[in-house]
């Protein structure tokens, strides 16, 4: 009886698996982290008509004579080629570039993916979103992400300068005071919410939030039950009755949360309330620190109600007061009433309030620089008392921080020998405190620095630092000689404090210098600084988790365990985009980014499925022509067989 039914049979079934595949390849063509399979045929045995005979005296040999009995699927592979990555933005998005995979576990078993679509869970322990599985490090533990704790302040130590101290004088220069920061146009930081309506609270339960300013103690709303539910206005106003805090219902009907302060310095926290009682989660609003913004300062169009430094917003009528010295000693004294010039006031913006202010002085003119500050400049060269004081009327509604803008200091010299620079540094505290530095030319050609700091903020208990010298090529000489540690006791502090001030190395031009040009001494580097909220969090090639903080200082909070097999075409596929370790794939090595053959974790993206689609459809027809094929085989014979029937 003839084999081709059951031979076609089995090119049918093995097509059909075929077809299966490709099918399944291309339902993935948009699953993340995706790897297309392929299927590999093999010939089934053969049945021998003839079997081979060597040669035999006169008789020639003979071929064995074989029919096939069909064919099967011999393997079905993976294809682990690398997928195009797509940036998304997120910062738990992660995705490899080489062979590792990222670790899971549920608690009993460790699973393996592609895909790093990670998050934060209520315990900020970092999980897979599609599963809940936990993310493991490159030891195999749990990773804890603590977002919520403050980066510790810092006590300055060393203080780096750089610049030049002129080496020749030709007259007096003219004294300039430049305030302590720029003005820029503050924006608020801002939170807002996703849902709208009215929020169901069970009568008889209280539901909470809590909202921080400025790294400051959380306020604490408190939202009771009620019949038909609590609408978000409702919970809005409560919001709104904070301290430094504005909540609106915005065009959406979202609860929308703000900031009174505006600024790059400006942070708003929300932080969850019980667990099932929280009103942040109910109104959709995240529980992560954001920060306000500043944009460059306009001084035509800027108010002064933009400044980062307002605190509460002037109105028409409110006094702001100047007073001061002018460059030949007479005073200076006057109050700027804010409103519109058009209704008899002196005016709303920056450049208002600057042209005010610059008429005030007959020998001086102030000004405001391209960085924002303000400068108060003499016409007469000499040294002088100028002086610019800026303060509110007490008890009016408007008011800001003017010791942000004070123009106290003297940041250019004011005599031919003298030369005076200033910077903030840290106690243990992390508060800051503002160093003056006066340099001052001796008679042997020797530099004198005579440190100081604001009244009330503390003394120098160090004397002037001597000895200050530069070779004919300007560079320093002698460093070691000097004694540059600083003792200070700042106000309030129990023990003092001693920091090292660094003015180059001997025969370097990568501090300070005595060239032929205008003086200008700076701050290059000091290693204090305040203490600081996490403001953001980026994910290394490495893997490594890093926290960037409010401080400007940056911490490692974590790392993503990276793994390696020494088969990884042997895992198998367990769903959800998981793998699994089988017998055939090797034991799990756990390791970082960027070592071996792991490859790079690259945050912030995810990689595509490496289904080809074109090559798929290629396939898929010559699967279907098989298929085809192995279907005429069995009408052939099925016509055969009906042909022989009727022989009979």
């Amino acid at each position: 009886m003839s084999t081709a039914l059951f031979t076609a049979l089995s090119s049918l079934k093995a097509h059909q698996d075929w077809i299966d595949v490709i099918g399944n390849n291309l339902a993935n063509t948009n699953t993340p982290g995706f790897k297309s399979s392929r299927v590999s045929f093999s010939d089934n045995f053969s049945r021998a008509l003839g079997f081979a005979q060597g040669p035999n005296g006169a008789l020639g040999g003979r071929n064995p004579s074989q029919v096939g009995q069909g064919v099967s699927v011999g393997a079905i592979s993976r294809s682990l080629q690398q997928g195009a990555l797509t940036e998304t933005g997120r910062t738990f998005d992660v995705a490899m570039q080489g062979r590792g995979f990222f670790a899971l576990t549920n608690g009993a078993i460790d699973l393996f993916t592609r895909v790093g679509t990670f998050g934060l869970d209520a315990s900020s322990q970092l999980v897979d979103l599609a599963t809940g599985y936990s993310v493991l490090d490159p030891t195999g533990s749990k990773i804890q992400i603590d977002s919520d704790s403050l980066f510790p302040p810092k006590a300055s130590e060393n203080v780096e300068f750089s610049g030049n101290l002129p080496a020749e004088v030709n007259g007096p220069l003219a004294e300039v005071l430049t305030g302590a920061s720029g003005m820029k146009h503050g924006l608020p930081a801002i939170l807002a919410g996703t849902t709208g309506g009215s929020i169901t609270i069970p009568a008889g339960e209280t539901w909470s939030m809590d909202v921080a300013i400025n790294g400051g103690a959380p306020q604490t709303i408190l939202i009771p039950g009620a019949a038909g539910g609590v609408p978000v206005g409702t919970i809005a106003a409560a919001l709104n009755s904070l301290t430094d805090v504005n909540a609106t219902v915005n065009a959406d009907g979202f609860v929308e949360l703000s900031s009174a302060f505006t600024g790059a310095e400006v942070t708003l926290k929300v932080n969850p309330g019980e667990a099932g009682k929280d009103l942040a989660i109910a109104l959709g609003i995240p529980t992560t620190l954001v920060t306000g913004s500043d944009t460059p300062l306009i001084p035509g169009t800027t108010t002064l109600n933009d400044l980062p430094a307002n605190q509460s917003d002037y109105v028409e009528g409110d006094v702001i007061n100047i007073t001061g010295v002018d460059n030949d000693g007479g005073p200076v004294n006057a109050s700027f009433r804010y409103g519109s010039v058009a209704a008899g006031f002196d005016g709303e913006t920056v450049d208002e309030f600057v042209t005010f202010a610059n008429a005030l002085y007959t020998d001086a003119n102030v000004s405001v620089n391209a960085s924002g500050q303000l400068l108060v400049e003499a016409q007469t060269a000499g040294e002088s008392d100028l002086l610019l004081t800026i303060t509110d009327n007490v008890g009016q509604a408007g008011r800001s921080d003017w010791n942000a803008y004070a123009v106290s200091v003297t940041t250019q010299g004011t005599g031919p020998d003298t030369v005076v620079t200033s910077t903030e540094v840290y106690d243990p505290a992390g508060t800051a405190h503002t160093l003056t530095l006066q340099y001052e030319r001796q008679e042997d050609m020797t530099w004198t620095v005579i440190p100081s700091l604001l009244e009330g903020d503390g003394v120098v208990l160090s004397g002037p630092i001597t000895g200050l010298q530069f070779d004919e090529n300007g560079a320093p000489l002698g460093l070691g000689a000097v004694n540059n540690q600083l003792e200070v006791q700042f106000e309030g502090a129990t023990n003092s404090q001693t920091m090292s001030l660094d003015f180059g190395f001997d025969g370097k031009l990568s501090g300070l210098t005595q060239f032929g040009s205008d003086a200008e001494v700076y701050v290059s580097g000091q290693d204090g600084y305040s203490s600081g909220e996490l403001a953001s969090v980026n994910v290394l090639g490495t893997g490594v988790i890093s926290g960037f903080y409010t401080n400007g200082q940056s911490r490692d909070l974590g790392a993503l365990g990276v793994v390696t097999f020494a088969n990884d075409e042997g895992l198998a596929e367990v769903g959800d985009n998981l793998w699994g370790q089988t017998p055939n794939s090797g034991q799990i090595v756990f390791g970082s980014g960027t070592v071996g053959a792991a490859g790079k974790v690259v945050g912030g993206a995810l990689e595509n499925s490496n289904v080809d689609t074109a090559e798929q459809f290629v396939r898929l027809i010559e699967a279907q022509r098989g298929y085809q094929a192995s279907s005429r085989v069995i009408s052939i014979q099925d016509e055969i067989l009906a042909e022989a029937v009727n022989l009979i």
